[in-house]
């Protein structure tokens, strides 16, 4: 189990970018990362000159979401802890459970947080104790479709209907009338139960026009707990992220502070360990309200890397080992300005369809002043498999100023060649230039620049 040491051995129970990501960590700490594959990764380039061990078939179901096979692997393996990134089992309260009852230290918060903070109406209760502002809606899990007209009429049309469990815009749906209400629930109850296997609902007021803000935070075994600041994920497509930055321009310096200051209270309240991230809206009237925490490390992580020079990886894995956080706020300075693109084997012209294949070019953008980081699992040759999530990199600017970091984005993309497979990198170009981003002037409903 863990104590003040540091692991020899870490289980990476994930795949592509971010097994790469921890894998480079371990590997700076002098830490064996032991990579756990599907078939359909034994032979990634990424794998080469590292140990590696099958889970199983190409199914995820079968491999990355078999939490025995997984648990089984680390023991077999000799690691004495293990990270789960993000997707797959990153936060099943399940699975970390299940970890440490074999003796292997879970890289992520304890499963009783975690149990808490996956349901989101517990959720919600524990950041509105806490002093965080919420959005309005119900009080709860709502009973029925009748429970469901009642409070959208209390709360005001339009009304989103969300799963309690899980995430990535599954089991969402909107009613702008009573007339819509039935049809919305049983649509969404229908697929959170095909999704999650809980077909449970709770409802909030549909916030039209508001930006997706969220706030890093860090915190140890010993009650201490400091934020990195915030990262704008406004530019989205059906609820998924497809551009990040920070700081946000949209948050004033008064909200800002309290915001973060809320986060830090409420995280220490409910016993919280290692990396996570406070999700939040920003309403209109510039008031940022709490949606859920996700209790892992984000895609997006990399852009609080850049500003505040930390390794988010490494600090989950010195936690994970009983260690102290190494800084306090008061040591934690936030630098420039820092831009994300998600790069997607996806073809943005025809309805962003998943573009699977063999990449035959790949070359990726050189950055002089270290002004430009690509996290990538990727390399000429790499053949990208149909089951998976299709993220191929991530490309992340850092100026001086909002400005820089767009021009150095817009060099870096222009810079990056990617042939054989479909990309999104000419939808990231688009939106990065036009008016509307550069203008700040955008919120949730639509993908700046982009109309295809």
């Amino acid at each position: 189990m863990a104590n003040s040491a540091l692991f020899h051995r870490i289980l990476i129970a994930n795949r592509g970018e971010v097994a790469v990501r921890v894998a480079r960590t371990c590997e700076a700490m002098g830490i064996v990362p032991v990579m756990a594959v599907s078939t359909a990764d034994a032979d990634a380039p990424y794998t080469e000159g590292r140990e590696t061990i099958c889970l199983g078939p190409a199914s995820s179901s079968k491999s990355y979401l078999d939490m025995e096979k997984v648990v089984q692997a680390a023991v077999q393996t000799q690691c004495t802890a293990l990270h789960p990134g993000w997707g797959f089992l990153a936060e099943n309260p399940q699975f970390a459970a299940l970890t440490e009852q074999h003796g292997v230290s879970f890289i992520g918060p304890p499963a009783h947080v975690m149990r808490l903070m996956g349901k989101k109406t517990p959720a919600k209760a524990a950041m509105a104790k806490a002093g965080l502002s919420l959005i309005p809606g119900s009080d709860g899990i709502l009973a029925n479709i009748e429970e469901a007209e009642a409070v959208a009429e209390t709360v005001g049309y339009p009304i989103l209907l969300k799963a309690e469990s899980g995430g990535g815009g599954k089991g969402m749906r909107i009613a702008r009338s009573k007339d819509e209400v039935r049809g919305a629930y049983q649509d969404a109850q229908n697929e959170a139960r095909a999704a999650f296997g809980d077909g449970r609902l709770y409802l909030e007021k549909l916030i039209e026009g508001g930006r997706h803000i969220e706030i890093q935070i860090l915190a140890d075994k010993y009650g201490n707990v400091v934020h990195l600041g915030e990262r704008d994920c406004t530019v989205q497509r059906n609820h998924q992220k497809l551009i990040e930055e920070s700081p946000s321009l949209s948050l004033s310096e008064e909200e800002r502070e309290r915001s973060c200051s809320a986060a830090v209270r409420a995280t220490a309240e409910i016993g919280y360990v290692g990396a996570g991230t406070m999700e939040f809206l920003l309403t209109q009237d510039g008031v940022l309200r709490f949606m859920e925490m996700n209790t892992r490390l984000q895609v997006e992580h990399s852009v609080t890397e850049m500003r505040a020079g930390i390794d988010l990886v490494a600090e989950q894995i010195k936690v994970a080992a009983g260690q102290a956080l190494s800084f306090g706020q008061d040591e934690v300075s936030l630098e420039g300005h820092v831009i994300e693109c998600r790069i997607n084997a996806e073809d943005p012209n025809d309805q962003f369809r998943p573009s699977p294949g063999t990449i035959k070019r790949w070359k990726l953008p050189q950055s002089s002043d270290g002004k430009i980081r690509v996290d990538t699992h990727v390399s000429e040759g790499y053949t990208v498999p149909p089951h998976y999530d299709s993220l191929l990199c991530k490309v992340i600017a850092h100026g001086a100023t909002r400005d820089e970091a767009i021009k150095k984005m817009q060099g870096a993309l222009s810079e990056f060649v990617c042939e054989g497979v479909a990309t999104t990198t000419e939808m990231h170009h688009a939106v990065i230039s036009s008016r509307e981003f550069q203008e700040n002037s955008y919120d949730t409903r639509a993908v700046p620049g982009w109309s295809a």
